[in-house]
């Protein structure tokens, strides 16, 4: 008995975006990160542009697809590092959803690719450190991280968000 499975043309492109998005975590899981815990987050751009271009539900794809396919490549697959990631990723997409939502309802609260980012790299970081407390390092002194990790964060965000906007425009001509 033979089984066909049918993929839509949707669905390849959302692999495809995956793959561009997996491909940057590995690139960027090949370098040392300045400081334990801070990594600039490269294959966020992929989920920015694809939030703005195709949606949230794209995105959501992407992101999850990238933390999977990603932990598997980099043998992190069920370890502490792939919780992080994956509380980081679902969390960051919650804020995305949030602010999405109220982009829409709230035209003073539209965002566009930076403010996305600067968003999900917020809700991101303050994901792990929830996870990493809970589940880690259940001790105070772990929230004494929270302005260096905050901070490179935002920063990263923006830069992550410039980034995606500029490659938006360049898409656009």
């Amino acid at each position: 008995m033979q089984t066909s499975v049918s993929v839509s043309v949707e669905d390849g492109r959302i692999a495809a975006l995956a793959v561009l998005a997996i491909s940057l975590h590995i690139l960027e899981g090949a370098f040392p990160s300045p400081l334990p815990g801070v990594k600039p987050g490269i294959s966020n751009i992929i989920t920015i542009m694809v939030l703005c271009q195709a949606g949230w539900g794209w995105a959501a794809w992407v992101s999850l697809l990238r933390v999977l396919v990603g932990s598997v490549v980099l043998g992190t697959f069920l370890s502490p590092t792939f919780v992080l990631s994956l509380t980081g990723a679902v969390t960051a997409l919650t804020g995305l959803g949030i602010a999405v939502i109220w982009s829409r309802q709230v035209p003073v609260l539209k965002l566009g690719a930076v403010g996305y980012s600067i968003v999900a790299s917020v809700f991101h970081i303050g994901g792990q450190i929830l996870t990493a407390y809970v589940l880690f390092i259940p001790h105070a002194g772990l929230f004494k991280l929270l302005p260096i990790l905050g901070g490179a964060a935002l920063l990263f965000g923006a830069l992550n968000g410039v980034i995606s906007y500029k490659a938006l425009e360049l898409l656009k001509n």
